[in-house]
């Protein structure tokens, strides 16, 4: 009986952690490299339903390392929201690295907060910010449902500043919730 039970309960953490490992939501975009200062830094991050900051996925080594102490037009919504300034170096260096090559993009979100737990299925936002060159931004923001079947999210963005010229930094933004 005791070892029919221990069996039982392996097999269910297997399955719980199996589900859990298991990618939550997906974005990809095209990124062409700016050439120039104060340019091509960019965060992924998501926020619950009630916009509370949940867990970064990437963001550019140059901001995440204090260039937005420099250059305050850096991501700074992401800034602000992550609360980077509160963050130990090893958090950083987690969710940061350098600014990638021209090409298509993808990120993953495995459904865990910045702490490692897993997050419950609802409503979440999955933003991706970036300065294309200093005032000038784009902020991308997709509704997902996670923990309900895969589906493709709306995405919506806002640009501000005046220059057209960096507006193809990031393109073609796709986000999808994969269970």
């Amino acid at each position: 009986m005791k070892k029919c039970f221990f069996l039982i309960l392996l097999a269910a953490f297997t399955l719980a952690n199996a589900a859990a490992q298991q990618a939550a939501a997906e974005v990809s975009f095209s990124f062409t490299r700016q050439s120039g200062f104060a340019s091509n830094q960019y965060a992924i991050w998501i926020e619950d339903a009630l916009g509370n900051y949940v867990r970064t996925l990437y963001a550019t080594r140059w901001t995440a390392n204090g260039g937005w102490r420099r250059r305050s037009t850096s991501i700074p919504v992401w800034v602000s929201r992550s609360a980077l300034s509160e963050k130990t170096s090893a958090e950083i260096d987690a969710v940061s690295g350098p600014t990638p090559a021209t090409g298509r993009l993808t990120y993953t979100w495995d459904g865990t907060n910045s702490q490692g737990l897993i997050m419950p299925p609802g409503d979440y936002v999955l933003f991706l910010e970036g300065t294309l060159r200093w005032e000038n931004q784009v902020l991308y923001r997709a509704p997902i449902r996670i923990g309900y079947g895969a589906a493709e999210a709306q995405v919506y963005f806002q640009f501000t500043g005046n220059s057209m010229a960096e507006r193809m930094m990031i393109a073609g933004v796709t986000v999808r919730a994969l269970r």
